[in-house]
């Protein structure tokens, strides 16, 4: 039997038969030891439920938070990625001041637990920074038709100025760890090239532009796949901040059906399925990049 031209050999599919055995026997320790009984009849309807007012199946807790899983990966991978160029290019500076103020903030962040990061810095900005930008009055003062689209791209409106709050916080964190691929890829590329830029009359940041960083970039995409992969499990951590995506609301229902091993299995292989295909997609980037590199 053959999988993808590679031909499955005996050892493969007694390490298959080794997992099944292993799956089964936790899932009979579970029953019998734990004294555990099983019931899915619950979880379904927390997926989609019936709307009586429009006939049909509307997304329902779980889906519901999955989508805002995905709305805070997307938004904090982007936040994170303007910010961890500025800090990418800093820390690779002629000047001392750009890589010292770069090497204390990544240094700073990569060494302190997320949690109390997450917890001091989302405390921080929800009560100092949001009311000065005026997210609320903004919201507030949104056309119907604004406030439809401004829903759909960060959730409910009642919730815009706390989901700001959890992607900037996020952001920063995961920008120090983003910006230590941006470095080691810009590093990557040869100094002749940056030499070379200076030789034609361009300035520093002008031979970054337009010669580094596009080499650059197709040497950290491989990284950066995997860094957003992670920051997908990563976004759990803001249900500690009372942020209600996947895993915060999996836990209140966990709580409130008595169903934990269900909901978690669940929303584990709600995670599995983002992540996998995001691995796919990325995969095939990596291998377009790889064959226009050569």
């Amino acid at each position: 039997m053959t999988i993808r031209g590679q031909k499955l050999t005996l050892i493969d599919f007694v390490i298959f038969a080794c997992v099944v055995a292993a799956i089964g026997y936790v899932a009979y320790r579970v029953e019998n030891v734990l004294i555990y009984k099983w019931d899915w009849s619950a979880i379904p309807s927390y997926l989609f439920r019936w709307d009586e007012a429009t006939g049909s199946l509307i997304p329902n807790l779980l889906i519901k938070g999955l989508v805002t899983t995905i709305r805070i990966t997307f938004w904090t991978m982007l936040v994170a990625s303007i910010i961890d160029v500025v800090l990418g290019i800093a820390r690779t500076s002629s000047r001392l001041f750009p890589r010292l103020v770069s090497w204390a903030y990544v240094e700073f962040i990569r060494n302190i637990p997320p949690v109390p990061f997450l917890f001091l810095f989302y405390f921080f900005i929800a009560s100092q920074v949001m009311p000065l930008l005026g997210i609320d009055d903004a919201i507030r003062d949104m056309s119907p038709g604004t406030k439809v689209v401004a829903e759909l791209l960060f959730g409910p409106a009642n919730l815009i100025s706390n989901f700001a709050s959890g992607v900037v916080s996020l952001s920063m964190m995961a920008a120090a760890y983003i910006a230590e691929i941006v470095r080691a890829g810009v590093l990557a590329v040869p100094k002749g090239q940056l030499e070379a830029g200076h030789s034609i009359g361009l300035s520093h940041l002008q031979s970054m532009r337009y010669i580094v960083l596009p080499q650059a970039v197709a040497r950290v995409v491989p990284p950066l796949a995997g860094q957003f992969i992670t920051l997908i499990k990563d976004s759990s951590l803001v249900a500690l901040i009372s942020i209600q995506e996947l895993s915060f609301l999996a836990m209140e229902i966990a709580i409130s059906e008595q169903r934990f091993f269900e909901v978690w299995i669940v929303t584990g292989a709600m995670y599995f399925v983002v992540c996998y295909s995001c691995a796919l997609v990325f995969g095939r980037l990596e291998r377009r990049i790889g064959v226009h590199r050569r």
